[in-house]
């Protein structure tokens, strides 16, 4: 297990599933985790299980689809701990599935700003804070619909396409003037609230947990892996 000791990481969508389970990982392994999500009772109830596990949490409920809160909850971080040193970008909105000429506009509206949008916000706002890090990296969940489309997802897979694209650039634009290192994993087919509504018939106890997901996050944390690394965890 990677010690991560002392470092700051925040951790997007950490109320559940995948994002809960990290969070989790992280804290036991050391971290202070900053815990977002629009759900407030959700975050408190992780933040209460980080506590009785040892670990330490500090719950930050923010709204990524305002770029305000985001500015606002990097001023927070950079006033309390003066650096970053992961940023895990789990939480996406998958809109309801339909043909693309069906695409519901206000969904798919909303499935850019968060998933699209917001990624350039936090790395906006958070890129100062990653670079005053001994050891920074940034981590993005995508889903495997970005680069292989299927009919009917094209509002998510577009979403998660340029979320992608947003990521690898930003890869090379710091590789070669920073310590920040970036990774986008594909968590694959889990046990998810997300997936149940994606696949309504599919039996959830045929799928891998979130915990798998999240060991397998904390060990690329503690890798010196290349910014630019793909990888997609499967079971």
């Amino acid at each position: 297990m990677a010690s991560f000791k002392d470092e700051i990481a925040l951790v997007t969508g950490a109320s559940r599933g995948i994002g809960a389970a990290t969070a989790l990982a992280l804290a036991r392994a050391g971290a202070h985790v900053v815990l977002t999500g629009r759900d407030t009772k959700a975050l408190e109830t992780v933040e209460q299980q980080v506590h009785e596990d040892g670990g330490s949490a500090t719950i930050a409920p923010v709204d990524l689809a305002e770029p305000e809160g985001i500015a606002r909850l990097a001023s927070a971080i950079s006033q309390r701990w003066e650096r970053l040193d992961m940023l895990i970008v789990n939480a996406a909105v998958l809109p309801q599935l339909s043909s693309v000429a069906d695409i519901d506009q206000r969904a798919f509206n909303q499935a850019l700003t968060v998933n699209v949008l917001a990624t350039q916000a936090l790395i906006a706002n958070f890129d100062p804070l990653l670079r005053k890090s001994a050891n920074p990296r940034v981590v993005g969940l995508t889903s495997g619909v970005a680069r292989q489309p299927k009919a009917y997802w094209g509002a998510y897979a577009s979403s998660k396409a340029g979320f992608e694209v947003l990521l690898d650039c930003y890869a090379q634009e710091v590789r070669n003037i920073s310590k920040v290192r970036v990774a986008i994993v594909s968590p694959g087919a889990t046990r998810t609230a997300m997936r149940a509504r994606a696949y309504p018939g599919e039996d959830p106890a045929s799928l891998k947990p979130p915990e798998v997901v999240a060991d397998r996050l904390i060990s690329l944390l503690g890798e010196r892996f290349d910014t630019g690394h793909r990888e997609s965890v499967n079971q």
